[in-house]
């Protein structure tokens, strides 16, 4: 099989099974887990920020950034395609009692002007905008990276509102390697970050939330409350320290295999190879003979896995374990069936 769904079906390699089974343990409940706190100290330090909070899920760790930012009753602003608003069945409203307002997604490329105008200051009967929520990468953009001068504008426009910025990275790794901006640039743009190390990176679960030394102990509590506490957490937490110092560099290995992947599909009208700049390619079905779930049911019988994302969008995803003879075989299944 080929598998395409995702940046989150990897395997551990032989070298971070080896790390794993060598890491020092403690309670991380109790705080004293030392591989745990060692991965928070050095992802915080990647992003230039006081503190940073191991979490099971990338889901959780968004969500916890969330409540940190916005009260019960307060407003976030976000993409219409947003991870944090379409893929996390509402926790927003659920866990934290925040009412979301969108704008039209079009995916990576964001109108600073637009969002600007949307914030709503506090004073009955309004419901206050507290914070602003962007994707970098864009899961539904096709992994399309936001320009750093946009974000600048967009703090510059949440620091005159007096609203805070959050950042859903969960493959904010890409986009330091595909713009080369560094991970403390992004991080001095964003009150918090959740970044995962389960995509793109490899480990096999993990992700953290990055804020200020406040804001984390806020954080700590809250996941908690979550059922986010985990005991000897520090054998997944040397998996991710594993993954931040073997694989982060070579995600620039996906994204040449991502665009020969667009390029070779590119002739049957459902991708344009300019727009690919990580590790997705978003496949534009309108005009196909088969609508995503046909497309990917057909070419999973045919031994390449893909993933219906809309009902003419399916997205394929290159990672650690699709090599070139992946992309070979993915690109001859694609090609007959969508011929």
């Amino acid at each position: 099989m080929v598998d395409l769904r995702s940046d989150t079906v990897t395997r551990p390699t032989p070298g971070m099974r080896e790390a794993m089974a060598a890491a020092e343990v403690g309670d991380d409940v109790f705080g004293d887990d030392p591989s745990v706190n060692a991965l928070e100290e050095h992802v915080a330090a990647l992003f230039g920020h006081e503190a940073a909070l191991f979490a099971p899920t990338g889901t959780m760790a968004n969500q916890i950034a969330l409540q940190l930012l916005v009260p019960p009753g307060g407003e976030l602003l976000a993409g219409a395609d947003a991870h944090v608003v379409t893929y996390e069945l509402g926790g927003a409203a659920v866990l934290g009692g925040i009412s979301s307002r969108t704008w039209p997604s079009d995916g990576a490329a964001l109108d600073v002007d637009r969002i600007a105008d949307m914030i709503r200051p506090a004073g009955f009967p309004s419901v206050p905008t507290a914070a602003i929520a962007v994707e970098q990468t864009h899961n539904l953009g096709g992994g399309g990276v936001i320009p750093l001068a946009t974000l600048r504008d967009l703090r510059a426009v949440a620091d005159e509102r007096g609203v805070a910025l959050h950042c859903d990275g969960a493959r904010i790794w890409h986009a330091h390697v595909a713009d080369g901006v560094p991970l403390a640039g992004y991080g001095a743009l964003f009150d918090t970050l959740a970044v995962c190390l389960s995509k793109g990176l490899g480990a096999p679960v993990g992700s953290l939330v990055v804020g200020s030394r406040e804001r984390i102990a806020r954080a700590r509590v809250i996941r908690k409350r979550m059922g986010g506490g985990m005991r000897q957490a520090g054998l997944l937490a040397a998996a991710g320290r594993y993954a931040l110092d073997h694989h982060l560099q070579r995600l620039a290995e996906d994204h040449t295999r991502a665009r020969r992947l667009a390029e070779g599909l590119a002739p049957l009208g459902v991708v344009d190879p300019a727009r690919v700049r990580t590790n997705l390619v978003p496949l534009d079905l309108t005009k196909a003979p088969l609508d995503a779930t046909e497309l990917a049911a057909e070419a999973a019988r045919r031994g390449v896995l893909i993933a219906a994302m809309l009902p003419r969008l399916a997205r394929l995803v290159v990672h650690l374990d699709v090599d070139d003879d992946g992309i070979d075989e993915a690109i001859s299944v694609l090609s007959v069936l969508l011929s």
